[in-house]
């Protein structure tokens, strides 16, 4: 592992500073000088949000905000309770009522606010309406079956929403892709061992393979089964590689399959009971001391049902802890119960804290200083999963959530850290808490010069070629967004561009950036938040921005901002090329183009100014701004999300740095 030292031979780069460097606007279009009643109108605005965000601060230091997602969730939730006897009218009731408000108009769901509808949700939603007790002939669930139907039945679905049909005994776990809990065993050398997995899919599928390897079923009552879904109730459906190119991982990992299913019950399985004992103590060492499991609802509700699957019921400790971290994931609000996939309080605070300081609050304020204590509290400083491939490397990141230790994400990291930097100034009053996570972040660079989220080089593609990998979201490898943020912090420690480490990212962001001059996002829809964080990033470490390559990004940035002067990008393009940033404009997205030609030296031009006058426009009166799309991202074209506070957090954060350099060349002349 090479972690080469800042400046002065000091992890910080000899010093902590404010990153307020300013930029000449120097744009190739009109240049515009704000007039003084547009900057009170600004200062209005920021006045307003901060009152918000004062108004809305925990006591103990923290924001929280809503992370949605779509309704598999909570169905997979009541699905989960039903299978362990746990009834509940009333929270049925609850929960198929955010369920119904969710239905479009065709009666089918979708995975994201105005798109297409989907088969899987739609199953998922459909048998979760039938066990609450909604009858065949209910004109909701008719169109919802109408479409399923149409669509090829259940037999078309992803292999998540029959796992949990089978669990029910309405899907044949034969049909079913094998994942041989002797897998959990192998090896970090060999190429499928657990740990070139993705986090996420590591904590969802070490558990699974406990349930497909007890194949538990609980049937429903006859009235509440969703065999009118399937097209042919006669043809068992199964794996086949008849559709696949002859030449093809997919297609030889199929036939891996049909091998494995032959010797699913064969003695020669030796190593199988070994195998089961070391999946269960790895399940259980994996649980929070709060009950949670990798802090999201897959790897939460499959640690559940696989214990239960092995015999254990929901007296046993971590059932109940688990049950009960379940239940703290849920909102009730109007009558309605809904689960959210994820919590994000770390990343809330800090992110809503740099907005108040972008906005021009003082760095001692009280409600700053709590946050950043808060955070200091929540800093990691024991192994996760990530030092398999990192023995040596100490930790010292954050998570995403109030409780996930064994899964500090680099992205939090990076961003509680410039938060950290900014509030403790040259007094470096966290200084070793800084220190530390500095040195993880740089500990956890890849090979190829980039970072990506939770793990350093989970980058074997062929992973997503795997029977389960019909979401495409098997590993974790480096990525442009994640790779930006980390020069954005490096630079506010003095890191420059000819730093060795900074050198090695800048050559990936060079190898990654797109035809058009952009950078594609895996974590925000989409090439507006990748290249907008590689922009901050770039000019944070020193980069020309008036480079060739640079002025590729700004060009296209320009060109494609939206006659009202915001910008928009649909998360369909993730999977249509053509509907790259086609979508209506949006408060958080037009805010992240803003702050990436800021970050160019365009704060002057005439797209800024009307990007601001867009944001003006669409605040409340309290202070906030209305988004009913959804501008984030789980799993590129499978599950999107809809952070609550990126309507808020990013306006406030784009407003308050516009301000900032108008009113630091006003005072200086």
């Amino acid at each position: 592992m090479d972690i080469t030292e800042g400046r002065d031979g000091d992890i910080l780069g000899g010093h902590l500073r404010r990153h307020s460097r300013s930029v000449t606007a120097e744009s190739g279009g009109m240049v515009l000088s704000p007039t003084s009643g547009l900057l009170d109108d600004i200062l209005e605005s920021i006045g307003k949000t901060q009152s918000y965000y004062l108004a809305h601060q925990e006591k103990e230091g923290y924001w929280w905000y809503e992370l949605e997602s779509n309704v598999t969730i909570t169905a997979e939730y009541m699905m989960l309770l039903r299978f362990l006897g746990l009834e509940d009218p009333e929270r049925d009731r609850k929960i198929a009522r955010h369920i119904l408000r969710n239905q479009r108009s065709d009666g089918t769901w979708a995975i994201h606010w105005g798109g297409d509808g989907d088969l899987g949700t739609t199953i998922e939603a459909y048998t979760a309406l039938k066990l609450s007790g909604y009858p065949d002939d209910d004109e909701r669930l008719r169109k919802a079956r109408a479409f399923i139907l149409e669509k090829g039945g259940v037999e078309e679905a992803r292999v998540f929403t029959k796992i949990f049909l089978a669990i029910f005994g309405e899907f044949d776990w034969k049909a079913i892709p094998s994942i041989p809990v002797e897998i959990n065993l192998l090896p970090v050398w060999f190429p499928l061992n657990i740990y070139n997995f993705s986090s996420w899919a590591r904590s969802t599928l070490v558990p699974l393979s406990m349930v497909l390897d007890a194949k538990p079923v609980r049937r429903m009552p006859e009235l509440k089964g969703i065999r009118d879904l399937y097209v042919s109730l006669e043809a068992v459906p199964s794996l086949t590689p008849k559709k696949l190119p002859v030449i093809s991982w997919k297609r030889f990992f199929v036939l891996l399959d049909g091998m494995l299913k032959a010797t699913e019950d064969s003695p020669l399985r030796v190593l199988r009971n070994r195998a089961r004992s070391f999946t269960e103590n790895w399940i259980r060492e994996h649980q929070e001391h709060t009950g949670d499991w990798g802090g999201i609802q897959p790897a939460m509700v499959n640690s559940v049902l696989a214990l239960a699957a092995a015999g254990y019921d929901t007296s046993d400790e971590a059932v109940r802890k688990g049950l009960k971290a379940l239940e703290t994931f849920t909102l009730e609000r109007d009558g309605e119960i809904v689960l959210q996939s994820c919590i994000s309080p770390v990343w809330d605070t800090a992110l809503t804290s740099l907005a108040l300081l972008d906005s021009g609050l003082d760095r001692e304020h009280p409600s700053v200083t709590d946050a950043c204590r808060w955070l200091v509290s929540k800093q990691i400083t024991s192994k996760g999963d990530w030092s398999v491939k990192r023995p040596e490397l100490e930790p010292g990141g954050w998570a995403f959530e109030f409780d996930n230790g064994w899964y500090p994400d680099i992205d939090d990291t990076a961003v509680v850290l410039m938060l950290l930097c900014r509030h403790a100034g040259e007094q470096a009053a966290c200084r070793s808490e800084i220190e530390r996570g500095v040195r993880w972040i740089l500990g956890m660079q890849g090979k190829d010069g980039g970072w990506g989220a939770f793990d350093v080089d989970n980058d074997m593609k062929i992973l997503n070629q795997l029977p389960f990998g019909d979401l495409e979201a098997m590993i974790d490898p480096s990525t442009p967004d994640i790779t930006g943020r980390v020069l954005e912090l490096l630079g506010m420690l003095g890191y420059g561009r000819e730093h060795p480490q900074v050198r090695r990212a800048m050559a990936f962001l060079l190898r990654t950036q797109e035809e058009d001059g952009t950078w594609w996002g895996r974590w925000g829809v989409n090439y507006i938040y990748g290249t907008s964080i590689v922009l901050c990033g770039l000019r944070s470490v020193g980069e020309d921005m008036k480079g060739p390559y640079i002025r590729k990004a700004v060009e296209w940035i320009r060109k494609v901002q939206r006659p009202d002067g915001g910008w928009g990008e649909c998360c369909e393009s993730y999977g249509e090329s053509d509907l790259k940033c086609s979508g209506a404009s949006t408060p958080s997205q037009t805010s992240w183009a803003l702050l990436a030609l800021m970050a160019a030296g365009e704060e002057s031009s005439e797209g800024v100014i009307k990007g601001i006058r867009y944001l003006l426009k669409r605040q409340g009166p309290d202070g906030v701004w209305d988004e009913e799309w959804f501008t984030g991202t789980g799993f590129p074209k499978y599950f999107m999300l809809k952070y609550h506070n990126y309507r808020n957090c990013f306006p406030l954060m784009a407003l308050g740095r516009f301000a900032s350099r108008f009113e630091d060349r006003r005072s200086a002349t």
